[in-house]
């Protein structure tokens, strides 16, 4: 009789060398070749589910077989569509878009569980509060926010996503000490990373340059890479759409016509331009799956 502990052990290997494979053909379907380059650099796509528009872009993005990290809200309404699509896409490494605020205009959601079972978490009509300013005024209990955030792994787990990282919307799980120290709680317990704890050296100016500068920006930035950490680079993809053309952030800090600015980070990204660069400077994709494969949990700390 065969031991099934031993069968269970073989197909778990079979498993994870499928996964290598498939992100292997990726890399070299994006121009690459599965070098030890000593200059890497990480794409991460923030917002998966947010909304129809923000999905359909990631869809190219995924049908393009690029080595890339998409990060998915949960509570968000078009996260089913954001788990169809990323169920069929074993190349993409996928983390967990921490949710705490809800900051557009007349487009908003709430918990996972509900605003009866969280409601230091939420507003007078259940939704989360549109800033870390607001979320925190209202004096969230940790006991409600750790609840929460499990229950939107959890969510992403029932819907059969495999799940390699932890991020956070609008850097709200992680504002302080004791809200950072429940986000490294749950890692540990779902046995994931956690975004930025690789040491990964944020890019700076992509977010904020012009619809029309996005690509020469993004170019400039690859460029001007060295070797050294790991260059993060972080996209908001959407699609130009009377859906996404509606959306206002109420933040003031928010990007007037983010339609445009999403659009063109979408086109930035699939661009001949930015591929030709990473060619040209030697630059190796990798997703946080593979910093997990290679580095291994126990080499992440946490950022300064």
């Amino acid at each position: 009789m065969i031991n099934p502990l031993i069968s269970l052990e073989v197909n778990v290997r079979r498993f994870l060398a499928l996964c290598a494979g498939v992100m292997l053909a990726a890399t070299a379907a994006f121009g690459q070749t599965p070098s030890a380059s000593p200059i890497t650099a990480l794409i991460r796509c923030d917002d998966a589910g947010m909304c129809h528009a923000v999905n359909m872009a990631l869809q190219e993005i995924v049908d393009r077989q690029i080595p890339v990290s998409i990060s998915v809200m949960t509570p968000c309404p078009w996260f089913e569509e954001a788990a169809d699509i990323l169920r069929n896409a074993p190349h993409v490494s996928l983390g967990i878009h921490l949710t705490l605020n809800a900051e557009w205009k007349h487009y908003r959601w709430g918990p996972v569980l509900g605003a009866a079972a969280v409601p230091s978490l939420v507003d007078s009509s259940g939704n989360f509060m549109p800033s870390r300013a607001l979320f925190f005024a209202h004096h969230p209990k940790p006991d409600e926010v750790e609840r929460e955030l499990r229950a939107q792994i959890d969510r992403a787990l029932l819907a059969g996503l495999r799940i390699d990282y932890l991020d956070y919307h609008m850097g709200t799980a992680v504002d302080n000490p004791e809200m950072r120290a429940i986000v490294e709680k749950l890692a540990a317990e779902y046995h994931v990373a956690i975004s930025r704890y690789f040491g990964e050296q944020d890019i700076e100016g992509f977010y904020q340059a012009a619809p029309a500068a996005k690509i020469d920006t993004l170019v400039d930035r690859v460029n001007g890479f060295r070797p050294g950490p790991v260059r993060l680079l972080v996209f908001h993809v959407g699609l130009e759409t009377p859906e996404m053309n509606a959306l206002v952030d109420l933040n003031t800090f928010g990007l007037p016509e983010m339609s445009k600015y999403r659009n063109a980070e979408r086109g930035a990204l699939l661009s001949d331009a930015f591929r030709e660069a990473l060619a040209r400077n030697g630059i190796r994709l990798v997703t946080y799956r593979d910093l997990v494969s290679e580095r291994g949990l126990g080499a992440m700390k946490r950022p300064e």
